[in-house]
């Protein structure tokens, strides 16, 4: 029985660990290649040898990225391109936080938080549409975070990032339609789960406090797992969300509704 995404080729950044192993690892699971992009490469390498192993050779593949560098994506997406026979899926899942109030936060730690989160979106979209234009339908998946919809007074540098994904994938999603693509453009807005950037306050904590202490701030009462962004990319990729565009999907256990 052919997979859910099956044919599908797609290009995930961030891929090395956390949200975006486990989104290299799901859509592999239902039939498409991927392409696992990191400037961890020895970790995307990891990520895409395991992949194959349980796939079979030339599902997955590996590429060093920097999401910042313009001529780092055009080179990645040019061996990525070559290497799966096309690009019909971009995720663009790589992101940071720094902690700093308004007053706190450095303006270098500004700058570095927009530029991972924000100028990646717009360098991988801006050089990918052109390898997607010939593999349609296309879709473009923005990891953005429900912070990116609820505010904060200690995050300003991660909330304005994470609004202008959510604002930006509007604004593709629309340029895509405007140009009669079938390419389409949605982000996704997750609260708390568990990968490793939730490292810090474990190390503070302890992990089952700092997880309990999480989770009391979740209506569910629990952190979300990665399988749970995982399988929402795996709806936006494939073609059951084919009149969805410019939307986003919130999968914060409830924080929203309050």
């Amino acid at each position: 029985m052919a997979g859910r995404v099956a044919g599908k080729k797609a290009f995930i950044t961030g891929g090395a660990q956390g949200l975006g192993a486990a989104m290299a690892r799901k859509l592999a699971s239902e039939g498409a290649k991927v392409t696992v992009a990191d400037i961890n490469i020895e970790g995307a390498k990891a990520v895409a040898a395991e992949i194959n192993a349980a796939h079979g050779k030339g599902t997955a593949f590996a590429f060093p990225l920097d999401v910042t560098k313009e001529d780092q994506w055009i080179y990645a997406l040019e061996e990525a391109d070559e290497a799966m026979g096309g690009i019909s899926v971009l995720v663009n899942n790589a992101g940071i936080s720094r902690g700093g109030d308004i007053e706190s936060l450095s303006l270098e730690d500004w700058k570095l938080v927009m530029s991972v989160n924000v100028d990646s979106v717009f360098l991988g979209t801006k050089h990918a549409l052109k390898y997607m234009r010939g593999h349609q339908p296309g879709s473009i998946v923005n990891i953005s975070s429900i912070a990116g919809l609820i505010a904060a007074h200690n995050s300003p540098s991660y909330n304005a990032s994470k609004a202008a994904v959510w604002l930006l994938s509007k604004g593709i999603a629309l340029h895509c339609a405007k140009q009669k693509l079938d390419i389409r453009s949605n982000s996704i807005h997750p609260t708390f789960i568990d990968t490793p950037i939730l490292d810090p306050l474990r190390q503070r904590f302890g992990k089952e406090e700092a997880e309990a202490k999480l989770g009391r701030q979740v209506p569910l009462g629990h952190i979300g797992e990665p399988d749970d962004i995982a399988n929402a990319v795996l709806y936006l990729a494939s073609d059951e969300s084919k009149f969805m565009t410019g939307a986003e999907l919130k999968l914060d256990g409830g924080i929203s509704a309050m």
